[in-house]
């Protein structure tokens, strides 16, 4: 290694500050930023970074990963008998074969182009399953490799324009499948590679729809990798495209166009800017009560059933400790169709009622989570701290509560 070279925060000699500096500079934050998402000031990240301050308290330090997004909670502490994976799950049994899917080149012919029709009827039948099945990551797991390559036939095998570029947006719904399964895996260069080519296929798809969804989903990519910027710049920019188109719209683009919307919200959020947070929300609202009554979109969920789970998750990346417990009251969950979106709303409800200093609430609404999509928990980094937190609390009957779920999750093997 070379004298000038960026240390590794997960060489065993660095201590728990050198470690936190290291990773919060790898995330682009400054210690006022660090601070400020983790509920302290900058002076305190720098006391810890230096030495000042010793290793902080464990939900201290799972708070910390969280805004960190550390793969595993030891690269933050040093000690390897903390080795909890947190915002990465423990690797699908299926990933094997998806990720050779994914990287697989066909230069040849030699892969039978199936028709537009039947692709499209195993895209709808694979997002039906994807809403339906307890296990989904399971499920589309099986479905796409297939898919991959079979949509990548068909965009080589179309012989027109028209056809070639109807085939792209197939191809770039098969990816936003893809990165359903692959988000949070131990992969993150797969999730990256599968984002560009979700958004080089959409784009040149032109469909409008198609360009919404890549942009949706790479908003939260780079949110979720604490690429603020990149992550309004992809959104803002995709808005200023599609709202001319509204008037005129589908009810899958205006869709696309509210979920895109609630994700410039989420990242305001994050930020810490309540009054844009909160208008994007608004704006989304407008646009959710304009779609036909019962209408829930295939890929983002977006409809008038998910608009207080949204409102509960801006509250809770505000730090909005009241707020956030009041709107997970008002949230309904019963009334969204689809089973890994409703776990991921009582998951954010648990995150709202644990901001509120109610952790006997969140252990009973992530159990209620485990029920309704269990892979949902098992790779929900949340709902890891959540659990792990409760599992060091002071209250014995709390800490036996959080133990047990963490075995009914799959958290003690994973």
């Amino acid at each position: 290694m070379s004298s000038d070279a960026s240390p590794d925060p997960y060489a065993d000699q660095l201590v728990f500050g050198q470690r936190l500096q290291i990773l919060r500079q790898r995330r682009g934050l400054t210690r006022d930023q660090l601070g400020g998402l983790a509920g302290r000031s900058g002076e305190w990240v720098k006391a810890l970074e230096t030495g000042r301050l010793r290793t902080p308290r464990l939900e201290i330090i799972l708070r910390l990963a969280e805004v960190l997004r550390v793969r595993d909670l030891s690269d933050l502490t040093g000690d390897q008998s903390m080795a909890v994976s947190l915002f990465t799950g423990p690797g699908h049994p299926r990933l094997p074969a998806v990720r050779e899917a994914l990287d697989s080149l066909q230069l040849g012919g030699d892969r039978q182009a199936p028709p537009a029709e039947h692709l499209s009827a195993r895209l709808s039948r694979a997002w039906r399953a994807r809403h339906s099945a307890p296990n989904h990551r399971d499920v589309i797991g099986s479905l796409l490799p297939d898919l991959v390559l079979d949509a990548q036939a068909t965009v080589r095998a179309a012989t027109t324009v028209p056809a070639r570029k109807a085939a792209q947006a197939q191809l770039a719904e098969v990816y936003f499948l893809a990165q359903f399964f692959c988000a949070y895996q131990p992969d993150a260069p797969l999730v990256w590679r599968v984002a560009e080519r979700c958004m080089m296929a959409a784009q040149d798809s032109e469909d409008p729809h198609a360009i919404g969804m890549a942009a949706w989903l790479t908003t939260q990519a780079h949110r979720d990798s604490s690429h603020l910027d990149a992550a309004d710049a992809v959104a803002l920019e995709t808005l200023r495209y599609l709202e001319p188109l509204l008037p005129d719209a589908a009810p899958d683009v205006r869709a696309v166009t509210g979920a895109l919307t609630v994700e410039a919200g989420l990242t305001a959020a994050r930020r810490g800017e309540s009054g844009t947070a909160w208008r994007y929300w608004d704006e989304a609202r407008r646009l959710a009560e304009g779609l036909p009554a019962g209408y829930f979109h295939p890929v983002t969920s977006f409809s008038r059933a998910v608009l207080g789970a949204h409102a509960v998750t801006v509250a809770v990346e505000l730090h909005a400790g009241g707020e956030s417990a009041r709107q997970a009251a008002r949230a309904e969950a019963e009334s969204i169709p689809s089973r890994p979106r409703r776990s991921r709303h009582r998951i954010e409800q648990a995150r709202a009622y644990h901001l509120d200093a109610q952790p006997d609430v969140a252990l009973a609404i992530l159990a209620q989570a485990h029920e309704a999509a269990p892979e949902t928990v098992r790779y929900n980094g949340y709902a890891k701290r959540i659990v792990w937190e409760e599992a060091a609390s002071k209250s014995t009957a709390r800490r036996r509560r959080a133990s047990e779920l963490a075995q009914r999750l799959g958290l003690l093997t994973a």
